[in-house]
């Protein structure tokens, strides 16, 4: 039976460049999207045995695709395609149902054998990520906070960033090319996300994230 595969990933070329590479290689790509909500909708409408993940979706995180397909319980199973292989980024990733997990960069043979082994059941990580992968899996310490990070945007990090470096919104509003109000209303959607009510407290999880360190 062939496997079907949906591929998220905001750029255009590699979808197509993905879909060239997997269809020869005996999978069904059922679909493609650049964007969240499609997706989202999409793979719950008719979930693929695997879904194929960017986790950098422009102002959205591929976490939230994950954090929502994991609620609602969703079969298909997700392996991530991503730059990033900063050990929280992929924790979270892990911790949230990734099957596997391929750094951009990898050969074309490695990505088939990611998506062959998630539709077996079974983990697949690149070699560079796969102590942290599997740590992730371990059963977290009695009372760990959890990450609350990865609930945001690239945007609203990009945000965050500079409000607890002290950037004023016109100052930041300049930075990322964004009005003065459209900054106000990350601001305040970042503080909802991460459960705090003031600057001080932003700045306050910043610091214990490792944010002012040079994250």
């Amino acid at each position: 039976m062939t496997d079907t595969v949906y591929l998220v990933d905001d750029h255009a070329i590699l979808r197509e460049g993905l879909r060239a590479l997997l269809e020869p290689a005996g999978f069904c790509v059922v679909g493609e999207s650049g964007d969240l909500p499609t997706a989202l909708h999409d793979i719950v409408r008719a979930p693929p045995a695997c879904v194929l993940l960017d986790l950098s979706l422009g102002e959205r995180s591929g976490h939230e695709l994950l954090a929502e397909l994991q609620r609602r319980k969703t079969p298909s199973r997700v392996v991530v395609l991503s730059m990033m292989a900063q050990p929280r980024q992929v924790m979270d990733a892990v911790r949230m149902g990734a099957m596997g997990y391929v750094l951009k960069g990898a050969s074309g043979a490695e990505v088939i054998t990611a998506l062959r082994h998630a539709c077996g059941g079974q983990h697949y990580w690149s070699p560079a990520i796969a102590r942290v992968a599997q740590e992730a899996l371990l059963p977290p310490e009695p009372n760990a906070p959890l990450e609350p990070l990865h609930t945001l945007s690239q945007r609203e990090r990009q945000v965050l960033n500079l409000v607890v470096r002290g950037q004023p919104s016109s100052s930041i509003a300049h930075t990322l090319n964004l009005s003065a109000k459209t900054v106000e209303t990350y601001r305040s959607r970042v503080m909802g996300k991460l459960g705090v009510s003031d600057i001080t407290g932003l700045v306050r999880l910043a610091v214990k994230e490792g944010l002012l360190d040079g994250e």
